[in-house]
């Protein structure tokens, strides 16, 4: 039984001190010649216009740029609010997105509508939560070019306030950092090591386009991974970074909304319910068994449960997280095994921004 516990909590050890020690940070600066389009769509952001246009005209040392945000039929007051705010900045344009088609789900029919408008020899897309510091773009795509890749998704830090928040969010970031070698994934043609957020997702024109922009992922709900895994199988290189000193987030700001958030999209995250399981166990093994075996007197559970919060302790450092919420991890990895079986259970019944999916 002991081999159950030190095998995985010894893998992700090993596995989270390499990404700790070599993780692709974007922190120099140059300037950029090549043309950028930033693209952000939104649909029912009316909270988030003002500060995403204000993070948005302070990025600096982008020779040519242009910001394209795409209202995607708000109910709200999004759409007055990005002509008002963007009123005299020559370089923002606002579409109105189209009836959203069959077949596609409403961010994919939205960014592909960006794409199908957008010049730039590289693409920068941002969602309408995301905050960037005023050289953000700047130093993203510096490191896109320096490391020669064609796509580069900078982890924004996940902002959280409330206690529900503080056991969720910091799972992401350690999910990837703890079981993927970035090193090797980047260099890899083997789409299931891919890693990417399309919080604030970076990609040159040519590879998009290569994939046939976002029809490649019109229908899934994980469209950043899945657009990701489209270009590594057609050629293209690309790796996720610790974008934590960049930019910021804040997902949800409540239990209901991180369960109807990730209710919409972690039964597809593990590609099916076997995938699903194996997640499953990997959580119990890694994150609930060992303090069970630890409290019950096993030496092997104290030193499986001191590897596993090790891990996150590394994952919070990189993410700018408080690493005592570390010592919490059981209760984390309890309520994430809630939210996966509660995501299949409701897969097709979820309604986001108003949409069922």
């Amino acid at each position: 039984m002991d081999y159950l516990l030190t095998i995985p909590s010894s893998f992700i050890l090993l596995i989270s001190l390499i990404n700790f020690i070599t993780i692709r940070n974007p922190k120099k600066s140059t300037q950029i010649n090549e043309s950028i389009s930033v693209v952000v769509p939104l649909r029912n952001e009316a909270s988030n216009v003002v500060e995403l246009i204000d993070s948005l005209r302070t990025q600096k040392n982008l020779a040519q740029v242009e910001f394209l945000l795409l209202d995607d039929n708000s109910d709200d007051e999004t759409l007055a609010l990005l002509h008002q705010h963007t009123a005299g900045l020559s370089n923002f344009h606002i579409l109105t997105g189209s009836t959203l088609p069959q077949g596609w789900i409403g961010k994919t029919w939205a960014l592909q509508q960006l794409f199908e408008r957008a010049s730039g020899e590289i693409i920068v897309s941002v969602d309408a939560d995301v905050r960037l510091v005023p050289d953000a773009i700047n130093r993203a795509v510096t490191l896109l070019k320096n490391t020669h890749l064609d796509f580069l998704s900078p982890y924004p830090k996940q902002l959280s306030f409330s206690w529900s928040e503080s056991m969720i969010q910091p799972l992401l970031q350690w999910s990837w950092m703890s079981t993927v070698i970035l090193r090797i994934a980047e260099k890899s043609s083997i789409s299931s090591m891919v890693v990417a957020n399309g919080q604030f997702f970076i990609v040159r024109r040519a590879a998009l386009a290569q994939v046939g922009g976002y029809e490649s992922v019109r229908n899934k709900v994980l469209d950043d991974v899945e657009l990701a895994r489209a270009l590594v199988k057609q050629g293209s290189h690309g790796c996720v970074a610790n974008g934590a000193e960049i930019a910021s987030t804040r997902m949800y700001s409540s239990w209901k909304q991180i369960q109807a958030g990730y209710g919409k999209s972690l039964h597809a995250a593990f590609g099916s319910i076997f995938g699903s399981a194996i997640a499953i166990t990997f959580l119990f093994l890694t994150g609930i068994a060992p303090l069970i075996a630890a409290i019950t007197g096993s030496t092997i559970g104290w030193y499986a449960y001191a590897a596993v919060t090790l891990t996150r302790v590394m994952s919070s450092i990189k993410a700018g997280k408080n690493p005592l919420d570390a010592l919490l991890h059981p209760i984390s990895s309890a309520l994430l095994v809630y939210l996966i079986i509660y995501s299949w259970l409701m897969r097709g019944h979820v309604q986001w921004k108003g949409r069922t999916l």
